[in-house]
């Protein structure tokens, strides 16, 4: 059992039993940006479960919905990309849940344009989100859900330019499938488990 952290502003009644953050960048002109895919995947998420994204203190749109029989609080930071954590970090204070019980929906450059792979901890491959998670958490064992966007053609472009543009219109019909498959992944997560979920989705 979770301890409840007794902090003002924090979680007093039953925790939730998964956090899932969807990463992004706030505002209509990042829409559909390869940076954005994890946000895309928390929102079909509350849309398939009944949930309402709604701002709250913490810096992000939450709510919370039941996958199962499981309590889910789905999150979308409204802080930029690069300061993630400021929002994480509140948001798992408040939903009482442990680093373990933290999946983060994120674009991955070191995988091809709509790869799915999922892993615990590890490496953050570059990804200032991450970087920045895990720098408020000061943990980095929190589950990652890692959509592939490629990296820059040629190399004539850098990661940070090539993560604020869109995809063509061949890999975004591509990435929409796998958006879909993510939110799956999350789904089957919540149900059976992170090891379950790698067999079944890596």
């Amino acid at each position: 059992m979770l301890r409840r952290p007794s902090r003002g502003g924090e979680r007093t009644g039953t925790p939730a039993d998964l956090l899932v953050v969807g990463l992004g960048n706030p505002g209509d002109e990042f829409r559909r940006t390869r940076h954005n895919v994890g946000a895309e995947v928390v929102e079909l998420l509350a849309a398939r479960h009944g949930g309402r994204l709604k701002k709250s203190k913490e810096r992000a749109f939450t709510c919370e919905v039941r996958i199962g029989p499981k309590r889910v609080a789905l999150a979308v930071p409204i802080t930029y990309m690069n300061d993630s954590g400021e929002a994480v970090a509140p948001l798992v204070r408040r939903f009482g849940v442990s680093v373990a019980d933290l999946v983060v929906v994120h674009d991955e450059l070191d995988l091809p344009p709509a790869a799915l792979k999922l892993k615990v901890g590890g490496g953050l491959a570059g990804h200032n989100g991450l970087r920045s998670i895990k720098a408020h958490l000061k943990d980095d064992g929190f589950s990652r859900v890692r959509i592939g966007v490629g990296k820059p053609p040629g190399g004539k472009e850098r990661g940070a330019d090539h993560v604020l543009k869109r995809f063509s219109k061949a890999d975004r019909e591509a990435v929409d499938v796998t958006i879909e498959r993510a939110a799956d992944a999350v789904e089957l997560i919540v149900t059976d488990g992170i090891e379950a979920a790698m067999n079944r989705c890596n």
